[in-house]
């Protein structure tokens, strides 16, 4: 995890510093009063980490509207007084920084703390909950963390704190308004429908929504509680059980009254004996952040017992038995500068964004994808933009919006092709994708150097400048146009000799006895990959089947919706010649050990049911499978997506992610988070020699 501080800026003089001070301050009143801010949050807290390193050793000059040490950097006051100071968290950056911390604790306590509670940090914005006999009657922001703003108006539009608990108490409910990604993408799709500019991030767009009272229209957003304490009018007896429960417990019983914790996500809080025990949980939280439905943006860890936490105390911005272990930045602010548009293997033409280079999570971002033409109209994206750009673990980098508010009015609009920028021909833009009218045969090296690859055909020694040579040469204008090629032909050609020559029509004879899934991927039909090319050949096992299915039939396979499956059928229809050419050639039309379904289905399944309908039988019949990390022994030289035919062809269905359905983890050398997850979840795991064992009569 990297150390947030090693590239923080350091004052030079008193000037720098009290124009940090006033950066800083700025920044948050635009974030706590509406959810904008000319800085993300990690330049944030890089800025006021150097505001408090320059405090430190000129502590006769620092000013009173500094941010350091006060709740919300100062920036917030609120109306509605809160019973017991609703205060932030002090940061640490470091497993060494945390010891340290911990060891400070125990000596303020005089007793090692035994008991640690770890929870996911939620990026969201804190809300206090009040309920009166069960019943949901206010909701206070954080504020200055003595008082806080009253946002009561968004009773009915949280996810996760219901208007009546399960039993009829009296008592505060803290936690963390925040949007999911799905939430986020909804709210902003909603927003800039009603003419608004689109929010930058889900922390904005919830502190944003939260406050807002006279909109014409309503978003939802989720809570998470992370505390209980009493009211006032609490019974003495339920206030005692509040203050003398050990969080955890808290918590549990928040859920049992019907408020939505962490218990139920990928990250349930736990709670932990020794520091080396809360520092391997917050390497799997970290682990995991990237597969996360919501953001998070560190690891709050608390000790549990109530005594422990009363013996500390709090200081005035923070608790001292609680501690925020922040993460490494994963969205930052930077300028679009411009947009490429590059055309893929079956013509479709993407939109790539260009950016000030940045750095985000480790390493230096420079392109973003955009996704498609309408989603850079719907967010209302301009050359020249501040934009919000997010990453995280192996994601290909993404532009959530544009900061609008950072706006100066020379941004310009960006321009859209009018052309194919590969070929000049026509674009069809009928579809969100757009895509040139050539299709396939518009990049057609890249379509063959995609047929002739390892995982689709296998055809070794036609690599992407041998394709060139062919095409340039008139030898070849689609797939089925290699198995066609005589040796005369490839003689003729620069740099091929006789011994080259063999090779590769003896490799381009070999292709011919692929598996259709092979052949059905070497296709490149749009909507289709390699798993998906192995469910459809497992599904119907012929090429005359498959080319038979109207779109409902098409529905039956697996991940294949309404929307894919008259795409799939179309392109089909439209590959009907080049298919005709293969099967002239000799090329294998059949999925190994397959059954074509016995009767004409009538209806699709449900969206959610991933059962396997093909009647399977091996060892690993049943089970969902998924394999992470490198393979070692029989299976060191099995590519991934030979990895997944294995396991098909043993019985079993390849998954790219992990859930509660899955079976089995084959984990190998430097598995990550997906070894992680399937911890936690309490899923099989086998290292590579011990799935190889499993399935060794399979492998030859």
């Amino acid at each position: 995890m990297a150390h947030m501080t090693t590239s923080a800026p350091v004052f030079v003089d008193a000037a720098a510093y009290v124009q940090a001070v006033e950066d800083a301050s700025k920044a948050a009143a635009a974030y706590y009063s509406g959810g904008t801010s000319a800085l993300d949050d990690d330049s944030y807290d890089r800025l006021v980490w150097a505001i408090a390193a320059f405090e430190a050793e000129h502590p006769e000059q620092v000013l009173p509207d500094s941010p350091t040490g006060k709740v919300a950097g100062g920036a917030v006051q609120g109306d509605v007084p809160h019973t017991a100071a609703m205060l932030s968290l002090d940061n640490v950056f470091t497993p060494e920084e945390f010891t340290t911390w911990t060891a400070s604790v125990a000596r303020r306590i005089d007793r090692e703390v035994t008991r640690w509670n770890v929870q996911p940090k939620l990026d969201g914005l804190a809300i206090a909950a009040r309920y009166t006999d069960g019943h949901l009657t206010r909701l206070v922001t954080r504020g200055d963390g003595t008082a806080g703003e009253d946002v009561s108006h968004a009773i009915g539009t949280i996810e996760g704190l219901p208007g009546r608990l399960t039993e009829p108490v009296t008592l505060e409910v803290r936690g963390e308004v925040l949007m999911t990604n799905d939430q986020f993408e909804h709210a902003n799709t909603v927003r800039t429908a009603h003419g608004g500019a689109p929010f930058a991030n889900p922390r904005n767009a919830a502190a944003g929504t939260l406050r807002a009272k006279d909109r014409a229209y309503t978003v939802p957003m989720t809570f998470f509680a992370y505390g209980l304490l009493p009211l006032p009018d609490t019974a003495a007896d339920a206030a005692e059980h509040l203050t003398t429960l050990p969080h955890g417990d808290l918590l549990r019983y928040a859920a049992d009254l019907g408020v939505r914790t962490p218990a139920d996500t990928q990250v349930p809080g736990v709670t932990l004996d020794g520091v080396e025990d809360v520092l391997a949980r917050v390497e799997e939280i970290a682990a995991l952040r990237a597969e996360l439905p919501f953001g998070i943006d560190g690891i709050v860890v608390k000790a549990d017992l109530a005594a422990d936490q009363q013996a500390a105390g709090s200081g005035s911005r923070a608790p001292r038995w609680a501690i925020a272990f922040k993460l490494p930045a994963v969205e930052k602010i930077t300028k679009l500068v411009g947009v490429e548009w590059n055309v893929g293997r079956t013509g479709i033409i993407a939109p790539r964004a260009v950016l000030e280079p940045v750095d985000i999570d480790g390493s230096t971002v420079t392109y973003a994808t955009l996704h498609n033409p309408s989603d850079i109209t719907r967010r209302d994206l301009r050359l020249g933009d501040q934009v919000m750009v997010y990453k995280a673990g192996d994601i290909i980098p993404r532009i959530e919006a544009p900061v609008a508010h950072l706006r100066t009015g020379d941004e310009q609009p960006i321009a859209f092709p009018e052309v194919c920028p590969q070929c000049g021909s026509a674009i069809d833009a009928s579809e969100q994708r757009w895509r040139c009218e050539r299709g396939r045969d518009c990049h057609l090296v890249a379509s063959l150097s995609y047929a002739a690859g390892r995982d689709q055909l296998d055809i070794e020694g036609l690599g992407a400048s041998r394709v060139v040579q062919l095409v340039e040469a008139g030898l070849v204008a689609d797939i089925a146009d290699l198995f066609t090629l005589t040796r005369d032909q490839l003689l003729g050609l620069e740099r091929m000799g006789e011994t080259s020559t063999d090779n590769l029509l003896a490799a381009i004879e070999a292709a011919k006895t692929q598996p259709l899934s092979r052949v059905l991927c070497a296709l490149g039909v749009r909507g289709t990959g390699r798993s998906m090319s192995r469910r459809i050949a497992r599904h119907f096992a012929t090429m005359d089947h498959i080319r038979s299915a109207d779109a409902n039939a098409m529905q039956q396979v697996e991940g294949i919706g309404t929307e894919k499956a008259p795409v799939i059928v179309a392109e089909l229809a439209e590959l009907a010649p080049v298919i005709e050419k293969l099967i002239a050639s000799g090329v294998n039309m059949s999925e190994p050990g397959a059954t074509p379904p016995t009767t004409p289905p009538t209806t699709p399944p449900a969206p959610d049911d991933e059962a396997d309908t093909d009647e399977q039988t091996g060892p690993l019949d049943g089970m969902t499978v998924v394999v992470t990390g490198a393979m070692t022994g029989p299976l060191e030289q099995l590519t991934r997506n030979e990895m997944n035919e294995l396991i098909e062809r043993a019985g079993g269905k390849s998954s790219s992610s992990v859930s509660k359905r899955t079976s089995l983890v084959v984990a190998g050398e430097g598995a990550g988070s997906k070894r992680t997850k399937a911890e936690t979840l309490g899923i099989r795991l086998a290292t590579p020699d011990e799935f190889a064992d499993l399935v060794s009569a399979l492998l030859t």
